[in-house]
């Protein structure tokens, strides 16, 4: 929104060693008018509250906003951190050019929608949410402006795989979900050109061979996905995205076929739950039967479903477990190629009302969530959620150890065929005979393989 219009810099903590210390010369050699940080939740979070402590206690007239999905789920929080001016929430482009207005005093912030902030007297005042808008509405993403290069890796798609978002938003409501807390159960689609424009200037420009589209719900109208898989057959690109089993599965063979020729290669479903009850409750609109017929038909098709579930409702967690883990032996006996994703269910502050009954108290400063404990949560390497018993946390962690091994992921293009075999058999009995607990000899086998993984940088 502001390439030609304003100057400015990208300085990227995940390719950047030392991000402070860059944005801090910036700085130092220039008229800084403010620092933008978007923030995820998890390990983007904890790295930008170190720099951002680092550059207000150096540079304390710099204003300092954050947007992304982070401050669009916890405002409050966010603004609860003094070092932290402005909060930018849901889609951000318009905000922030308005908000650059605000800062050179020619407009009030109570005029920029989709802002939190904190007043003269240190109240928080949250405007009205902005409408989003579709990719179409704002211009081509500036890739120049960065080292392209380093960002294009190899992966089981491609040697040169890159990314993109063809739409944002989602329309569905699912309870557990913080992306209908950020874009209101809407979805704003890319047109199929702008897509193929897209996808033609990284292939021919920086040679990507393969994409990773990014799209909370990549699937919606079927005659969109006919258009963009006819659009994209040229570019002979492998590529793979999130969309719903139920859109999915109601698409005819011919679409199917035609994804297929398209280079679509994987797809990543939130089946979330073996459980009709659980799937209610989660307002899913969705059901088990579903899920195990998408498994058995898009095998078909050449096409890798990858089925995601959060295990462990807060009102049933110990039936849940059971009921997902025999669910998921379902879908691997109709489709053995099917990859597995368990995660632990965790709630969405603004989305309590299945677990609305339940004592649970969130972190008010971004400092909290950065704490050991908060973050195990966020990544839901340990949750701690008082529903969830120490056993049938084991239950959960074991089974997805066991289930994963016996199939190896093919994403993983560093496992070694010897590693992949080795896991397969250690794996095969107790998978066989249900039993996940101490799988001791899998994790050991797991450090072995990861002690002799060539180098990514290798490959």
């Amino acid at each position: 929104m502001i390439e030609g219009k304003e100057e400015y810099a990208i300085v990227d903590g995940n390719v950047d060693p030392q991000p402070a210390k860059a944005i801090a010369a910036l700085i130092q050699q220039n008229e800084v008018e403010v620092l933008a940080v978007t923030v995820m939740p998890g390990p983007q979070m904890v790295a930008a509250i170190a720099t951002c402590r680092e550059i207000r206690a150096s540079f304390p007239h710099v204003p300092i906003v954050w947007g992304g999905y982070f401050p669009s789920l916890y405002a409050d929080t966010t603004l609860n951190a003094g070092y932290v001016d402005y909060a930018v929430r849901g889609q951000g482009e318009e905000t922030f050019v308005e908000l650059m207005g605000v800062l050179r005093r020619q407009r009030g912030p109570e005029t920029v929608l989709g802002l939190s902030y904190k007043d003269a007297e240190g109240t928080h005042r949250h405007n009205h949410e902005r409408p989003i808008k579709p990719p179409d509405s704002f211009p081509l993403y500036p890739y120049h402006r960065l080292p392209v290069e380093r960002y294009l890796l190899p992966t089981f798609l491609g040697k040169r795989t890159g990314v993109h978002q063809a739409s944002i938003g989602c329309p569905y409501q699912c309870s557990f979900c913080g992306v209908v807390s950020v874009f209101g159960s809407r979805e704003k689609m890319e047109s199929p050109a702008r897509t193929e424009a897209v996808l033609r200037h990284l292939g021919g420009k920086y040679g990507v061979d393969a994409i990773q589209f990014y799209d909370n719900n990549f699937f919606l109208r079927e005659d969109r996905t006919v258009e963009l898989a006819a659009r994209m057959v040229p570019l002979k690109m492998r590529w793979w995205c999130e969309g719903r089993i139920d859109i999915v599965l109601s698409y005819s063979d011919a679409t199917l076929e035609s994804m297929r020729r398209a280079g679509c290669t994987m797809i990543f479903f939130g089946a979330e739950s073996g459980s009709d009850w659980a799937l209610q409750e989660m307002k899913k609109q969705l059901t088990s039967a579903q899920t195990l017929e998408l498994a058995e038909r898009i095998r078909h098709f050449g096409i890798i479903p990858e089925f995601s579930f959060v295990v462990g409702n807060p009102n049933h967690p110990e039936r849940d477990t059971h009921e997902c883990v025999e669910f998921i032996r379902k879908i691997k006996r109709l489709n053995p190629q099917s990859e597995i994703i368990v995660q632990h269910y965790v709630p969405v502050p603004q989305r309590q009302q299945m677990y609305g009954h339940i004592d649970f108290e969130f972190p008010t400063t971004p400092d909290e969530w950065a704490t050991e404990r908060w973050l195990n949560f966020t990544l839901r390497l340990d949750p701690a959620t008082p529903w969830l018993k120490p056993s049938t946390k084991r239950l959960i962690d074991n089974f997805e150890l066991v289930v994963n091994s016996r199939w190896p992921t093919v994403q993983d293009i560093r496992l070694p065929n010897w590693g992949r075999f080795l896991l397969q058999a250690i794996s095969a009995w107790r998978y066989r005979l249900k039993f996940y607990a101490l799988p001791v000899e899998i994790k050991w086998v797991q450090r072995l393989i990861d002690l002799r993984k060539p180098r990514l940088e290798s490959l």
